[in-house]
Parts: structure tokens; C-alpha cells; sequence
């Protein structure tokens, strides 16, 4: 099992313009107000500055059919952060039915990046969270910033089908959403439900 991506892993998912084009459309329908469509919705947070990884993600996120809003895509966000833009912010992660964070050490770090977990977990169920761990390539998991985060919400980790559950039954190949329950044991739902429920 893969539990932390490193950067670059999902530059194969590079976003098309259409993909870019349908995540823009979607953040300008947040951003005036409209609701985005029967498609499941995510707001993306993460740091400004991981960009290229961003792209890859979007990209990645779209072959489940999701939109998403993307605040560095807002037009109608303040040029520069004040109270309009918690506020605005605030306003968009309650109409989302998903929370993803892009979470690199950058982000981890990040005031903004954790004040939007915080609002987050404060105002809906943990279950509609999960993290998307990223770290520097080259690293070792143990240096990844974020892994108490990992302790304390759901993540997205890959499988390559040679895991079993604890019942023994083989685990598919895929991406999935993980956390432990109270009982200390490792829930896992396939990525593509989690996004659906």
C-alpha cells in the first residue's frame, strides 16, 4: 500500500483544456452563487504554490467525475486576503459535499490550509474529509510533515492488490479512503464510493 504520493505521481493526469475548462466553469458557478451540477462537488484546498502538483490532482480527480472549486481559480476572490476572503471561503466549503486536502508539507504548514481543515471538521462529519498526502520526492515517510495528521483523518492511499483485509479476503488494486475506527482497525472505501456517498 501506498499511504504518501510523492510529487510528480500524478503528472500523467495533467489536466486537458476541457478539464480546465469544466473546473473553471464550476468555481465561477460557486463563485456567483449557482450550485455546480448532479456531480459530486469538492473544494481543493491546498498551497498556492504546489501548483504543478495540483494540475495532476484535478486531472486525477476528474476520471471519477467530480467538480471542483478551486479558490486560486476564483475570480471574485480579494486580491488580497482579508475577512471577505474567510468569509467567502466559509461560505463555499458548506456547499461542497467533499473536502480534500492536497496535503505537502507546504500545506501542512500553511495558516490558510489548516484554518480551512479546522472549519471544515468543526462543521460537517469527519467521513466527508480526507487528506491527499504528498511529500518531496526522495523523502522517507517517516519525514512527511503531515503524518499526525494521517492519525487523525481519512486518507486517500493506493492499493496494488497484493493487500488482504483483516478477514483475509483479497483487497482490489486501486485507490482507496482510509482511517481507523475507535477499535484501532483500518477502514478502507474504494476512492470512487467515498466521492458518491
Amino acid at each position: 500500500m501506498k499511504r504518501i504520493f510523492e510529487r510528480g505521481s500524478f503528472k500523467g493526469y495533467s489536466i486537458t483544456t476541457s478539464q480546465l475548462n469544466e473546473t473553471l466553469t464550476a468555481t465561477r458557478r460557486f463563485s456567483e452563487g449557482g450550485l455546480i451540477s448532479r456531480n459530486t462537488t469538492v473544494f481543493l484546498s491546498h498551497k498556492h504554490s504546489d501548483l504543478e502538483d495540483l494540475k495532476g490532482i484535478i486531472g486525477f480527480l476528474h476520471s471519477f467525475g467530480v467538480d471542483m472549486y478551486i479558490d486560486s481559480m476564483d475570480k471574485n476572490m480579494p486580491e488580497e486576503t482579508n475577512k471577505d476572503t474567510a468569509a467567502r471561503i466559509k461560505q463555499i466549503i458548506r456547499k461542497c459535499d467533499r473536502f480534500i486536502l492536497l496535503a505537502t508539507d507546504a500545506a501542512v504548514e500553511s495558516k490558510w490550509c489548516n484554518w480551512e481543515l479546522g472549519f471544515e471538521d468543526a462543521n460537517k462529519f469527519k467521513d466527508r474529509i480526507a487528506l491527499f498526502p504528498l511529500k518531496d520526492r526522495g523523502t522517507f515517510d517517516r519525514d512527511y510533515k503531515g503524518n499526525e495528521y494521517m492519525q487523525l483523518y481519512p486518507y486517500i492511499a493506493k492499493y496494488d492488490g497484493t493487500e488482504h483485509y483483516t478477514n483475509g479476503v483479497p483487497v482490489d488494486a486501486g485507490y482507496y479512503v482510509c482511517y481507523c475506527n475507535d477499535n484501532g482497525s483500518l477502514i478502507i472505501t474504494p476512492l470512487g464510493e467515498w466521492l458518491r456517498q
